[in-house]
């Protein structure tokens, strides 16, 4: 079914250039986002939810074994998504490569973002829409929206704190340290120091925009995993989720 009458206009990048070495000999003849929960590839699972949302403009950058990635998902028409590639000769890290993906997402302001290899199937893509409204609306408009999640058992630690909405690398009373989706809404602005083709980390620009006051997030408590592991992958297909 066609529903480009209710295309939103927001471009979402899967990043899906990772090596997977964890996830190895899996990984050694096929790309990490298409190995597949219920016979279906991660990334289709992300796929899927983006088109039931409304969003259509897709980008997606890969590295390691890419053309797999692009012979199975071709141009989106299957999702009633337009597909477009980012490719990277040799992985760029997050952020390097958010900014040689930018001038194909070519955003207004904001852009969504989802790591390739989680599964989190019943996100609701709806209420992130939403939070880009309120982003939009304040005075001084954040950098990056952040979804965290509780901290899993191979990420006790954690990564930054939330409190109320405000996302902070340093802990403050009543705060709690939460784990980092992989799922967040950026401001180009954010990479604008960046120079193309240069490998570059996302958490220094966080922690940056952070420092500014500039980093705000939420915290999603439903189903969600990063699926690192064969084992746990292994595990996501057993299970009656």
């Amino acid at each position: 079914m066609n529903q480009t009458s209710n295309a939103i206009a927001l471009p979402c990048l899967l990043l899906a250039a990772g090596r997977g070495e964890r996830m190895r000999p899996l990984t050694d003849n096929l790309p990490k986002p298409l190995l597949t929960i219920k016979n279906k590839s991660l990334l289709a699972w992300h796929l899927e939810a983006l088109s039931r949302a409304g969003i259509r403009q897709i980008v997606i950058n890969h590295a390691w074994l890419g053309q797999k990635i692009e012979d199975a998902l071709g141009d989106g028409s299957q999702f009633d998504l337009k597909i477009q590639y980012s490719p990277e000769v040799s992985a760029l890290e997050t952020a390097g490569g958010i900014r040689k993906a930018l001038p194909l997402l070519n955003p207004a302001d904001y852009f969504f973002v989802i790591n390739g290899d989680v599964f989190c199937p019943n996100f609701p893509i709806g209420q992130l829409l939403e939070q880009l409204k309120a982003c939009r609306q304040q005075t001084n408009p954040p950098l990056a929206h952040l979804v965290m999640v509780p901290n899993p058992v191979q990420h006790p630690e954690g990564d930054f704190y939330l409190q109320n909405s405000g996302v902070s690398d340093s802990p403050t009373e009543g705060a709690e340290k939460l784990t980092f989706s992989g799922i967040g809404l950026y401001h180009r602005d954010l990479f604008k120091g960046l120079e193309l083709d240069i490998p570059a980390k996302l958490a220094p620009l966080l922690r940056e925009a952070m420092a500014e006051n500039r980093v705000s997030g939420e915290k999603y408590s439903g189903p969600w995993h990063d699926v690192g592991t064969p084992q746990r992958l292994q595990e996501l297909n057993a299970a009656n989720e």
